[in-house]
């Protein structure tokens, strides 16, 4: 860890991050982007001055860098606390402060020791931040303090692994976030992003499907582009969407790395299934299983979930049969069976989900019993829920297990509403029954999302996934077990190599029953600094999994430590790990 603290010379101040999962949120909430609150309801919102946003794209990884500036309107020095919303599924790798013209820098610790050194400069008044992580996505920080008429500095830095929805892939900076009530959204300066798109596959086309007219958009080259947005003086109140186009007309295996000299490289391998599949023949069988639990009146995560259910039904064949089930505390069927999807039928559906309204509490498991009743041998079965997944830790190991004793032939797809969304659950969830997870933005195209959700399932899955590398020395693969190949849905594998030069890839799957197998050869480079980005995300990816297992099997000593030590090395914010700054090179020591 002390190759972490050798950045020296900050301020005499003290920031933790320090991080507890699960907390609520009141229900009396507005939307808001990252904010700076004079505490206390002394002071209001403190003016957001000036926001900018970098994102750089590098073949499906996305690393956000966000700086803020705020200013405290007050004739007296504040406390603030800041509010900063962090997509699901991102990893915070930095948190900074300018004050006093220099950058204060976190560092990343195990969270009890975090707490004590937090603790003992409380006890002596020297003036401590405390960071807290109050759910899935959300942190807060307290800073003290903030002079009289004074401007307030704040970078976050983020990288995350997006979704590829077959040669598309869409990023969501999360500006309709829960904070908190009475928070005033608009920006007194300048909002600006810009995000560049680099891509070993050729891009062929980039656009925003929340803010169209409102990016410039330019395309130099096959292999990157670039779109920027500014605007003097609004509302920070919309999720901004910018999707990108792909070219990956056929099955392949793409390869990229990251290896300093003198250490053990890392990969990253994506495998995409292509059109060569003939699609399905027969109809097939949805049963929707919408949430309409109390939690989802919130950010309008119910008129989502209608919305998205209503494009999916206009995307059904006429082969085709569905039931939509509602549920909050017990689950409710429409129909009580499969109906054909006719104009009619559909137009039934969509009117019950419209009289549904938001409430009670969240009890997954009969929803999911009922759905899978309606399975038909001779058929296979999509349940498809939405949800936000917001249901206790005890059911949420009871449903992992149902997931597994799903009946042949059915498969789950969890769809994810909102940017409140337990993300790690949903996912692990449809893994567990063979489908996916994705996740809808208010502000995104709920008809295309769900016509390109639905082509995935009219081309058959390649089963019983096998990846072996000949060459390269591998080591540290993740996933362990192969999950599904879905057409459209590309599989991402990380790894470590400790021998550069040119291995041999092997992927052998089944398909219909049928073996498949495609071979590739690559080169694995002695120094490559073009993909740095994969590193982080290695081990967050292996972070996942042991936080997937302690949810399947309780709790895990030994699991807990690997995480802690993968946090510390690789610079992650967790259950399990805080940011730390403190002022100078012997507090470092100290501790």
């Amino acid at each position: 860890m002390r190759r972490l603290f050798e950045r020296r010379g900050l301020a005499r101040w003290l920031v933790l991050a320090c991080l507890a999962v699960g907390g609520a949120i009141a229900p009396d909430v507005a939307q808001a982007a990252g904010l700076l609150i004079a505490d206390g309801g002394l002071g209001g919102v403190l003016e957001i001055r000036q926001h900018e946003v970098s994102v750089v794209i590098n073949n499906g990884i996305a690393v956000t860098e966000v700086r803020q500036v705020f200013h405290n309107t007050e004739q007296r020095a504040v406390e603030a606390l800041y509010t900063f919303p962090v997509p699901a599924g991102a990893s915070v790798s930095n948190f900074s402060m300018i004050i006093n013209g220099q950058e204060m820098v976190g560092e990343v610790v195990e969270k009890q020791r975090a707490r004590q050194i937090y603790e003992s400069y409380k006890q002596v008044r020297r003036d401590p931040g405390l960071l807290e992580q109050v759910d899935y996505k959300t942190f807060e920080l307290r800073v003290f303090p903030i002079p009289a008429n004074a401007d307030q500095h704040i970078k976050v830095t983020y990288c995350q692994q997006l979704d590829f929805d077959h040669d598309n892939a869409t990023y969501v900076y999360p500006l309709a976030t829960v904070t908190r009530k009475g928070i005033d959204q608009k920006a007194r300066g300048k909002f600006a992003l810009t995000l560049d798109v680099k891509s070993e596959i050729p891009i062929t086309r980039l656009f925003s499907p929340s803010h169209a007219d409102d990016f410039v958009v330019s395309n130099p080259n096959e292999n990157y582009a670039r779109a920027s947005y500014e605007v003097q003086e609004g509302s920070l109140d919309r999720d901004l969407v910018v999707s990108f186009d792909t070219s990956r007309p056929r099955t392949g295996i793409d390869l990229i790395t990251s290896r300093q000299s003198g250490e053990d490289g890392f990969f990253l391998l994506t495998m995409t299934a292509g059109q060569e599949l003939e699609e399905y023949g027969a109809g097939m069988d949805y049963v929707f299983v919408v949430d309409i639990s109390g939690s989802m009146q919130h950010e309008g995560k119910l008129i989502q979930s209608k919305q998205t259910v209503s494009s999916f039904l206009q995307a059904l064949g006429q082969d085709d049969r569905f039931e939509v089930i509602t549920f909050n505390d017990v689950p409710k069927p429409h129909f009580g069976q499969l109906t054909v999807a006719s104009a009619e039928s559909r137009e039934q559906g969509r009117a019950f989900l419209d009289s549904e309204k938001a409430r009670g509490g969240t009890v997954l498991r009969p929803a999911l019993n009922t759905a899978y009743r309606f399975k038909d041998q001779d058929r296979p079965l999509n349940v498809v829920l939405l949800s936000d997944g917001m249901t206790d830790q005890r059911e949420q190991t009871e449903l992992l297990q149902l997931m597994k004793a799903a009946p042949a032939g059915t498969r789950v797809f969890c769809i994810g509403i909102g940017n409140e969304v337990n993300r790690p659950l949903l996912k692990q969830l449809a893994e567990g029954a063979g489908g996916l997870a994705a996740f809808v933005s208010q502000q995104d195209d709920f008809a295309r999302q769900a016509g390109a959700f639905r082509r995935k399932l009219m081309r058959p899955v390649a089963t019983n996934v096998r990846i072996s590398i000949d060459g390269g020395a591998i080591h540290d693969v993740t996933p362990e077990k192969m999950p599904d190949l879905f057409y459209g849905a590309p599989l991402r594998i990380y790894g470590r190599y400790g021998q550069p030069g040119l291995a041999t890839i092997t992927l052998q799957a089944e398909v219909m029953g049928q073996p498949i197998t495609q071979t590739t050869r690559v080169e694995l480079p002695a120094n490559d600094d073009r993909n740095p980005e994969i590193e982080r995300m290695w081990a967050y990816e292996h972070v996942q999994r042991e936080m997937a297992a302690l949810r399947e099997g309780g709790p895990s000593d030994a699991r807990v430590k690997k995480i802690v030590q993968l946090c510390e090395g690789f610079s992650i914010a967790g259950e399990y790990a805080s940011f730390i700054v403190l002022e100078n090179d012997a507090e470092y020591k100290r501790w």
